[in-house]
C-alpha cells in the first residue's frame, strides 16, 4: 500500500473519530442540562423553549453524524474506490483537449455531488426543520433553488474553471501564484455583484418602510460615517422562520439587509443593536482581516498543490492511475478538509474574538441592554442551545456560547 494512502486513511480516521466523540459529548452535555433553564436566562426563556432548543440541537447533531459517515464513505469511493478514475476515463474516451476534458470532468463531479446530497438536504428541510416548526420552504422552492444554484454554478463556474486550468497548463512553475491572483480577483468580483445580481435571484428585497426603524438605522450609520446603497427587507419567511440581518457588498455597493422574520421578532431598539453589532465587524476591520486570512490560507494551499502536482505518489495514493493537472486540483480540493480539520479551533477562536469585539462596539453605540434582549429573543426563536459542550463549541461554533456572550455584555452594562 502506498505510504500516502496510509497517511490519508490515518488522518481521516483520526478526524472522523474526533468529530464523532465531539458530537457524542455535545449531545450528552445538552441532555444533562435539558431539565432546567440556566440561571442567567431563567426569567426570559421558558423551560419549554429551552427543551425545544435541546431537542433541536440533538437532532441537528445526529444528522451531522450521518453526514459525517456518508461523506467519509463517498470520499473513499471517489478516491481509493476508483470512482474518480472511472469518471476521468469516461471523459477521456471522448478525446477532447485536456482543457475541455478537465473542465467537463470537474463540473460533472460537482453535479453528481449535488445530486448525491439531495436526500439529506431534503430530510434536513422537510423533516428536521419541519418537525421543529422552522421550515417554510415548499418542494417547488426547494427544487427551484437547486436548479438555480446548478445553473449559476455552470454559468459562472465554467468560465473561471476554464481560465484556472488554462493557467495551470500554460503559466509555468509559478502557475499556482497566478491561480491565487485569479481566485482573489474573482472573490472580490463575486462579493461586489452578489447584492444586485445573485441574491435577487433567490429572494425578494424591498426598501425598509418602518419610519422609526429607518430613522434609527440612518442615525447609527451617520454617527459612524458608514454609507450604503440602501436598507432592505428580505423575504426570509418564504423559506424559514429563522431571523437574521447582514451587510453585503463592497465599497459604495454595500447593502444592509434585514430578514422580515427579524423585523417581526424584535423592537426597533433591538434591531438597531443587532445592526450595530454587524456594523462593528466593519469598524473593527474584521471583514478585511478575514479576507486576508482566507487569502493567506489559499496562498499556502495552492503553493502546496504546486509541489504535489508533480509527485506520482500523490495520485497513486488516492486511487488515480493517470495524473493530470485537473485531477490534481480536484483531488486536493476534496481531501483538504481531511487534513485541515484540526485547525478548526484556531479559526473558531479568531471568529469568536471578533464577535466579542463587535458586541463591545454595539454596546457603545446602541446600549448593551438592547443587544442582550435582542440576542435572548433570537436564541429563543431560533432554538439555539444555551448549554453547548465547551469542547464541541471550540471546534464548531463561530460565535461565543450564549452564556459567555451574555455575561460579557452584562459586564459592559454594569
Amino acid at each position: 500500500m502506498n505510504e500516502f494512502t496510509i497517511v490519508f486513511l490515518a488522518v481521516m480516521l483520526a478526524g472522523i473519530g474526533t468529530q464523532w466523540l465531539l458530537c457524542r459529548r455535545h449531545i450528552l452535555h445538552v441532555r444533562k442540562h435539558r431539565a432546567a433553564v440556566p440561571a442567567a436566562f431563567s426569567d426570559r426563556i421558558p423551560l419549554a423553549a429551552h427543551q425545544k432548543a435541546a431537542d433541536y440541537t440533538e437532532a441537528k447533531v445526529r444528522l451531522g453524524m450521518i453526514e459525517l459517515v456518508t461523506g467519509m464513505i463517498l470520499l473513499l469511493i471517489w478516491t481509493l474506490g476508483g470512482a474518480l478514475q472511472l469518471l476521468d476515463d469516461a471523459w477521456r474516451d471522448l478525446q477532447m483537449s485536456d482543457l475541455w476534458t478537465g473542465t467537463a470532468m470537474i463540473l460533472s463531479f460537482l453535479v453528481i455531488t449535488v445530486i448525491l446530497d439531495l436526500p439529506l438536504s431534503w430530510y434536513r428541510t422537510f423533516s428536521l426543520e419541519q418537525r421543529f416548526g422552522f421550515n417554510k420552504t415548499t418542494p417547488g422552492i426547494f427544487f427551484t433553488d437547486v436548479a438555480k444554484n446548478m445553473l449559476l454554478g455552470f454559468l459562472i463556474g465554467a468560465p473561471i474553471l476554464l481560465l484556472v486550468l488554462w493557467i495551470m497548463d500554460n503559466a509555468g512553475a509559478w502557475w499556482w501564484f497566478y491561480v491565487w491572483l485569479t481566485w482573489f480577483a474573482f472573490s472580490i468580483f463575486m462579493i461586489g455583484i452578489y447584492p444586485t445580481f445573485i441574491a435577487p435571484l433567490f429572494n425578494k428585497f424591498r426598501p425598509l418602510e418602518n419610519p422609526e426603524l429607518k430613522q434609527r438605522v440612518e442615525n447609527l450609520l451617520s454617527r459612524n460615517g458608514f454609507t450604503s446603497k440602501g436598507i432592505f427587507v428580505m423575504d426570509g419567511s418564504t423559506r424559514s422562520t429563522h431571523g437574521n440581518a447582514y451587510f453585503t457588498g463592497l465599497g459604495a455597493n454595500k447593502r444592509i439587509v434585514f430578514f422580515d422574520t427579524l423585523i417581526n421578532e424584535l423592537s426597533p431598539e433591538e434591531i438597531e443593536a443587532v445592526l450595530a453589532h454587524e456594523l462593528g465587524h466593519f469598524k473593527c476591520n474584521h471583514i478585511r482581516k478575514r479576507m486576508i486570512t482566507l487569502g493567506l490560507v489559499f496562498f499556502a494551499g495552492l503553493a502546496l498543490l504546486g509541489w504535489l502536482i508533480d509527485m506520482s505518489w500523490f495520485y497513486a495514493g488516492l486511487g488515480i492511475s493517470q495524473p493530470s493537472t485537473y485531477i490534481a486540483l480536484l483531488l486536493f480540493t476534496i481531501i483538504a478538509p481531511v487534513f485541515t480539520f484540526f485547525l478548526q479551533p484556531v479559526f473558531s477562536h479568531i471568529s469568536r474574538r471578533h464577535e466579542f469585539e463587535a458586541d463591545d462596539f454595539a454596546a457603545a453605540q446602541a446600549q448593551a441592554g438592547n443587544l442582550i434582549r435582542a440576542l435572548v429573543k433570537l436564541y429563543r426563536e431560533n432554538a439555539n442551545t444555551l448549554t453547548p459542550d465547551p469542547l464541541f463549541s471550540a471546534f464548531h461554533d463561530s460565535h461565543p456560547p450564549a452564556p459567555l456572550r451574555i455575561a460579557h455584555l452584562n459586564a459592559r452594562l454594569a
